[in-house]
């Protein structure tokens, strides 16, 4: 069964009994609502008067669950998971810390030509141009030195949106590719943890400030899926600039989006754990591509 991605935004008390999220007024101590713990992969607290027990936070973490905390500002700015995710956690990291450097630049050009060629596919679907991201793709080499990602991405964000610029703190819909990627990037580091990887051991983004370099390498081809939820809110929200309930409740379900990955449709969430999955045995040779999602 496909894990549950639970949204709180409310004033809330959360508590565990026999193994499911109880949800509770903090007031009347009405039950407002429960939900099995094992079904679910992310829990998105979106209020600054939620209280949780301590035994939901060991529930949690031992299910596996991604805690995803927001700011005054709605957006998500803090992430929980669990220490241990894979019985074999310290074999794995050392094939992972072990991996050679032209090992990790073919990994990084997979990466880089599976997020170009899904970027290539949204603007298809756009009815676009795609000329000049055929071009970026023949000439990527190893470890992108020539930095084919930033000129197709140059490309991209030209064509997709009109008058449109991407910067993190520019104006809307900055502010909803933000909120997905952020949701984007605790989803990949949930299924890292579960595959038994080191967050902050990259691939190819090297930041002694940042816990999550490999998140933020492997998420790269699973953007343009937020993208693609960004469009449809654009449309059914047109004028909206706002992160409102109904704008957060389509890009939270990024974890259900029908993706092809290794030649079957999957919903995305499961895509992420057959990526990481493939990664780890990039790691110990037993692959040499990793598996990377595509568009429906």
């Amino acid at each position: 069964m496909l894990k549950r991605t639970i949204y709180i935004g409310n004033s809330s008390y959360l508590k565990t009994k026999l193994n499911q999220l109880i949800i509770q007024c903090p007031e009347t101590k009405a039950q407002k609502g429960s939900i099995p713990i094992e079904d679910m992969a992310l829990l998105l607290l979106d209020h600054p008067q939620i209280t949780l027990s301590a035994q939901l936070l060991n529930k949690l973490m031992g299910n596996k669950v991604a805690l995803i905390h927001c700011d005054n500002h709605h957006l998500p700015n803090g992430l929980m998971l669990p220490i241990v995710g894979h019985t074999q956690l310290t074999e794995h990291w050392k094939h992972q810390l072990a991996a050679s450097l032209p090992l990790k630049k073919q990994l990084w050009k997979q990466t880089v030509e599976a997020k170009i060629e899904n970027q290539k596919a949204l603007l298809i679907k756009e009815k676009k141009p795609v000329k000049a991201m055929n071009s970026y793709l023949e000439k990527l080499i190893s470890g992108d030195e020539t930095n084919m990602e930033g000129k197709a991405a140059n490309h991209y964000w030209k064509y997709l949106l009109d008058d449109f610029q991407r910067r993190r703190f520019g104006d809307a819909p900055n502010n909803f590719l933000n909120y997905g990627y952020a949701i984007l990037r605790s989803i990949i580091a949930r299924a890292l943890i579960s595959s038994g990887l080191l967050l902050a051991q990259g691939i190819f983004h090297k930041n002694k400030y940042n816990p999550y370099c490999l998140a933020d390498d492997i998420m790269e081809p699973y953007r343009p899926f937020v993208d693609k939820l960004v469009l449809e809110c654009i449309h059914l929200y047109a004028g909206e600039t706002t992160l409102t309930k109904q704008i957060k409740a389509h890009l939270l379900t990024i974890a259900t989006q029908d993706v092809y990955i290794d030649n079957k449709k999957r919903p995305l969430l499961v895509a992420t754990s057959i990526t990481t999955a493939s990664l780890h045995k990039c790691f110990t040779g037993e692959r040499r591509f990793i598996l990377y999602p595509e568009f429906t």
